[in-house]
């Protein structure tokens, strides 16, 4: 697996997690995938979290106690790490696990259901790099803060099965166990929030989900109308507001 962990300050129990904002693909991926090249790309340009790992990287800057960040530098499209390996709920049932067979309007990806070695090869490095940083956050601070830096479209994609409810400015995507009320603020910056929808639960390795309370985390998924221009284009100024909007949670849960 390709990702890049940029180290933050040894003071600091914060993790931005950033796993959709690339669009590379391995040659192997792309030769598992049957789409043309013009699907593919709207593919990419649907499902692609872009520039959230720039909103990341201009917080972790502008941040007086540096976060460290987290980066998957190949798509989604090649593994998803968000996804359960043993995952039989809603997401696989759509053809989305953690090797998608089909994309965002429900159309095949790949010919076959088989994970061709992608699980292997990348999956599980992932996992495992993201389950040492936390052991290292927790080792160094006593508590790891996990904050995942999502983006979502303004008008629903066929693959979403809750997409039918409001779309706020950002969602915070929480859970029981790992989300405590001081992770959830009632706004983001200049943003007006609300939890759970239309995307629910926070990424925890699994070592330590429902588990370890002192790993906590918390969804951030930013309406791209917010920052960017939908779907698949370039950044407005918007930006700018958006990470200064991360930048203070990090300073408040730091």
């Amino acid at each position: 697996m390709v990702f890049h962990v940029r180290p933050g300050d040894a003071r600091s129990p914060v993790i931005l997690h950033v796993p959709h904002a690339s669009r590379e693909l391995t040659p192997a991926a792309r030769a598992s995938i049957v789409r043309s090249d013009d699907e593919l790309a709207d593919e990419l340009d649907h499902l692609t979290d872009a520039h959230t790992d720039v909103i990341a990287a201009r917080a972790a800057e502008a941040s007086a106690v540096r976060p460290w960040v987290f980066t998957n530098e190949l798509s989604r499209l090649v593994v998803d790490p968000e996804r359960f390996p043993d995952e039989r709920e809603e997401m696989r049932a759509s053809g989305m696990g953690p090797v998608y067979t089909h994309g965002y309007a429900g159309r095949r990806l790949r010919a076959d259901d088989g994970d061709h070695g992608l699980l292997d090869e990348h999956f599980h490095p992932y996992a495992q790099a993201m389950t040492d940083l936390v052991a290292e956050r927790l080792e160094a601070t006593g508590r790891a803060v996990i904050v995942d830096v999502h983006s979502y479209p303004t008008e629903p994609l066929p693959y979403e099965l809750h997409g039918d409810g409001p779309r706020p400015p950002v969602c915070l995507g929480a859970d029981d166990f790992h989300t405590p009320p001081s992770l959830l603020p009632a706004g983001f910056g200049p943003y007006a929030t609300l939890v759970n929808t239309p995307f629910a639960g926070c990424y925890v390795p699994l070592r330590y989900y429902r588990q370890e309370p002192a790993v906590t985390a918390v969804m951030i998924e930013i309406r791209r109308d917010t920052y960017m221009k939908e779907p698949g284009g370039a950044p407005h100024a918007g930006l700018a507001d958006v990470a200064a909007a991360l930048t203070g949670l990090v300073a408040r849960v730091t």
